[in-house]
């Protein structure tokens, strides 16, 4: 299976990546919570943009990307999450786009994150534009209301790879025990029979926790962790998640 670098992290062996969520709305928000970030126990931090109060102008959404991505120190992944899949902003298709290609041209980032169920071309569009600017392309799904069967969620993780992303990221919400374990079973088996790339999956909420902490496991190769305010349901505090990771960790 292919690794993905960026900065000093390499995706896709030892032990799972934390990722940390930066959720603020105002400019001023955002410098704190990066100052604070910095000093966290994290690998990588996800910029919410979703949650960006002026996240429809993109150039002021490109220009603080330099400005955190100074303070932060860390690779920065940047995700505007649509309200279908429980982001807080409504965007237009052709607006999510043009904000993208925005932030790929004059923006500071590693990662970007995009949908799978976007317009295809547009996806293409994107990823395409993003590699040619030595950006790594997370393709993702969320499903809030349900944990599909576990050949569906198998079956959203191939085309995710076969549509050229660098990471496949899939969260799905679980009714009852069973459903966590068709997450960890579908993780295990695109993990050892089809991936050819880094895996990021979860059971979300607190029936869901176990998954975020078992990656090493049955093939998920980073995790989110919260600073202060969780970005979805089930985040674990930062400096909890180090330990339990360690704690978990495999010996080979």
């Amino acid at each position: 299976m292919k690794t993905v670098t960026v900065g000093q992290v390499t995706i896709g062996t030892g032990q799972p990546k934390i990722i940390v969520p930066m959720v603020g709305k105002t400019e001023s928000e955002l410098l704190t919570e990066a100052k604070m970030i910095h000093s966290l126990d994290c690998d990588l931090v996800e910029w919410r943009i979703d949650f960006f109060d002026h996240v429809q102008v993109p150039q002021i959404v490109a220009k603080l990307s330099h400005t955190l991505k100074t303070i932060l120190k860390k690779p920065l992944l940047i995700t505007f999450r649509t309200k279908k899949e429980g982001g807080v902003c409504e965007l237009s298709d052709a607006d999510y786009f043009a904000l993208y290609q925005t932030i790929i041209a004059e923006g500071c980032l590693d990662l970007l994150d995009i949908e799978l169920f976007m317009p295809e071309e547009n996806v293409a569009e994107t990823i395409d534009l993003a590699h040619k600017n030595n950006i790594k392309v997370i393709l993702c799904n969320h499903d809030f209301n349900q944990t599909p069967a576990k050949k569906e969620i198998v079956t959203r993780l191939q085309k995710m790879q076969n549509k050229g992303a660098d990471i496949c990221k899939i969260a799905v919400m679980p009714q009852n025990t069973a459903d966590v374990l068709t997450l960890l079973a579908a993780t295990r088996e695109m993990y050892e029979e089809h991936a050819d790339v880094p895996l990021i999956t979860m059971s979300m909420g607190s029936l869901g926790m176990i998954s975020r902490v078992s990656g090493q496991l049955f093939g998920s190769a980073a995790t989110f962790g919260s600073a202060k305010t969780a970005s979805a349901p089930g985040q674990i505090p930062v400096a909890e998640l180090r330990k339990m990771l360690s704690t978990l960790k495999l010996t080979q």
